[in-house]
């Protein structure tokens, strides 16, 4: 029995059809990320208009409500001048002044505002009590969660 010197080879190949299943994978893999980034970076750009609108309009309202108390300061200097006691100044001013400036639908900026009758000159003649943001209406949520069946 003579050897050859050409033996046979075991060769392994995989062919074209498994380089091209696995191009095609990483392909839609590739696509998937690339929608999902979209649709993250969609949703955040619409939440933060939502946060710019919703500053905005608080920024706003602060900005009336300090013009308004400005002006309340000025009447409560005008009335502690007129007056001649406490009693009178209360009589012209009252005790407590209310601000509701719309912020939405939805909020208001409401302020309340205790006036002082002051004793020295370097007392205030207003004290704000609360600065808040109030919810007008009842709100509804939606507690539902869509599954598909």
């Amino acid at each position: 029995m003579r050897t050859s010197s050409h033996s046979k080879r075991l060769s392994f190949s995989t062919g074209i059809g498994a380089s091209t299943i696995l191009i095609i994978f990483v392909i839609l893999c590739l696509v998937s990320f690339a929608a999902l980034s979209i649709v993250t970076a969609n949703a955040d750009y619409k939440l933060s208009q939502k946060v710019l609108n919703r500053n905005t309009s608080y920024y706003q309202a602060c900005n009336e409500a300090e013009a308004s108390l400005a002006q309340l300061d000025q009447t409560l200097v005008d009335a502690y001048k007129n007056s001649s006691n406490e009693t009178e100044y209360f009589e012209q001013t009252g005790h407590t002044k209310n601000y509701s400036i719309p912020l939405s639908d939805l909020q208001t900026l409401e302020i309340t505002v205790s006036i002082n009758y002051p004793t020295s000159s370097d007392e205030t003649f207003y004290h704000i009590s609360s600065w808040q943001v109030v919810t007008t209406e009842n709100l509804e949520y939606d507690n539902t969660l869509n599954i598909m069946q």
